[in-house]
């Protein structure tokens, strides 16, 4: 159970420090340097590497399926830790695209995982177990080795 509140908090803070420096409407170099700022916090809070530039991890597992739309946060310490990637869409229920995109993939949902993360639904295929949470048009995937 450790694990899972350790990622709980890393998500909530790589979604805050993301959502601060998309609702600051920075331009060019400051934006930039916001982005590097929330970068270098976030991997400092999770261990793990943080981007800001619209890029899934290039080791994101190809079996996890994520929705249309524009990458706003992405990190993961590999797959030994997992991977944490916030999505926002313009589709009509873009977390409910998530799902489908999901179980479509082969990935069964586990009400028990979802019960002791209170985070959101949990998947799992017996290799990632993939935790999906959405507001409006934003989805996020946090991806983990299945225990």
């Amino acid at each position: 159970m450790p694990l899972l509140s350790r990622r709980a908090r890393a998500t909530a803070v790589a979604a805050s420090l993301a959502a601060a420096a998309l609702l600051s409407g920075c331009t060019g170099t400051v934006q930039e340097a916001v982005e590097r700022g929330v970068e270098d916090a976030v991997e400092g809070a999770t261990g793990g590497q943080v981007d800001l530039s619209g890029e899934l991890p290039a080791d994101f597992p190809a079996s996890v399926p994520v929705i249309d739309g524009d990458v706003e946060l992405a990190g993961g310490a590999a797959d030994a830790e997992g991977w944490v990637v916030v999505m926002s869409s313009e589709a009509t229920d873009p977390l409910g695209d998530a799902r489908a995109a999901i179980e479509g993939a082969g990935f069964r949902e586990d009400p028990t995982l979802a019960q002791a993360t209170a985070a959101g639904s949990a998947y799992t295929d017996g290799e990632y177990l993939v935790i999906l949470a959405g507001e409006g048009g934003t989805v996020t995937y946090t991806v983990t080795p299945a225990p």
